[in-house]
């Protein structure tokens, strides 16, 4: 039976009843209708990445064990994954879970940094995806400095991931960090399932600083992205997000230096138009310049009185008619016969006395007035 079978070979089942045994794995493979042992021995078990729950649909590489004196047949397993269909079940199960906690909500999540000072980068150390993000940080904003904080990205490292964060959580205001950012760089969707893990995307949702993930690839979402403040396609995409373009930056310096050029030329003749205006008025104020107001003041109103005075209408030829007791006379109801009056010339006064007072005659046409 095992020159039967190639050294190695796939098995796509589903687990059930996986359990520990003297530090080994035993679990039960099946695809409905048929079903074989496995097992993962204890020094193998201590490498795998994801140790199944019962149910879990999962793909095993491994080798044929027959042991001849029991007859008994065993799949020896090298490897050991989840299939997609355990992934997304894991994924519905944590999201619905987060959903009726209240931690995957869009009014939840915060703004990011607008020029940010230090940021926390947590992925695998080394990685392609760690050198992407530091060249484009560099590239679009190298006054931001960057804390790259090691950690696991596949397996079973929930627990790692959660201590990293918290411990992060503990030390931001002593590590001056605006924003942190969790990536992970391409694979397939069963090697993301850690981001799917309750516990760690708990920690994410509740971190004291905004949270942008760049996780896989653009279409593989995470319960990670849910949580966090931005989701971002790719690592290289996070730090396009969190990171303004020097570029861009230099151009509105340019802008507002420009803006700032033209207010102060307008301040500047606002307050030469107000200078002026003051200094009108302060040689308005000046001493001279008033007793020159004065003066013209005090000629239109001789002017004035010299028009409005009796005695221009004296120089004229009229005379104006006084009682003794200095009355004016101005109608024949003023005066009575026999009476002293004075008549007052341009050039002196007449003494007179009254003996015929006769009134006007009114004609019709002044009657009709």
């Amino acid at each position: 039976m095992e020159r039967g079978f190639a050294p190695r070979f796939v098995i796509q089942a589903t687990a059930s009843r996986p359990q520990v045994k003297k530090g080994h794995l035993w679990l039960t493979l099946s695809d409905g209708e048929a079903s074989i042992t496995a097992v993962a021995w204890a020094s193998k078990l201590k490498q795998l990445d994801f140790v199944p729950a019962d149910g879990d649909g999962v793909t095993v590489i491994g080798k044929l064990n027959f042991w001849s004196a029991r007859a008994s047949l065993a799949v020896q397993v090298l490897d050991i994954r989840p299939s997609l269909s355990t992934v997304l079940r894991r994924f519905e199960t944590v999201k619905a879970k987060l959903l009726e906690e209240g931690l995957i909500d869009p009014s939840r999540q915060r703004k990011l940094p607008d020029y940010p000072k230090r940021l926390a980068v947590l992925t695998s150390v080394p990685s392609s995806a760690l050198a992407d993000m530091l060249r484009t940080a560099q590239e679009r904003w190298p006054l931001s400095d960057l804390l790259v904080v090691p950690i696991p990205v596949q397996g079973e490292v929930a627990s790692i991931i959660c201590r990293v964060l918290s411990r992060l959580a503990e030390l931001h205001d002593q590590l001056g960090l605006d924003a942190i950012v969790i990536a992970r760089g391409g694979g397939s969707r069963e090697d993301l399932i850690v981001f799917d893990d309750v516990d760690v995307c708990r920690t994410l949702a509740n971190f004291p600083l905004p949270v942008v993930t760049g996780i896989g690839h653009d279409d593989d979402l995470t319960v990670a992205d849910l949580v966090a403040d931005h989701r971002a396609a790719t690592p290289t995409a996070a730090m396009v997000t969190l990171m303004p373009s020097k570029e861009s930056a230099q151009q509105t310096i340019i802008q507002r230096r420009k803006r700032l050029g033209e207010y102060k030329r307008w301040r500047l003749e606002q307050a030469n138009s107000r200078l002026k205006e003051r200094q009108v008025q302060l040689h308005a104020l000046r001493p001279a310049v008033a007793l020159d107001r004065r003066r013209n003041q005090w000629t239109q109103r001789q002017q004035l009185l010299r028009a409005l005075s009796p005695q221009r209408w004296l120089n004229r030829g009229f005379a104006m008619l006084h009682t003794t007791n200095g009355q004016p006379v101005q109608s024949i109801d003023d005066i009575r016969l026999n009476e002293q009056v004075q008549i007052r010339l341009k050039d002196g006064v007449v003494q007179a006395i009254t003996e015929t007072i006769q009134a006007n005659e009114i004609t019709d046409s002044q009657a009709s007035l």
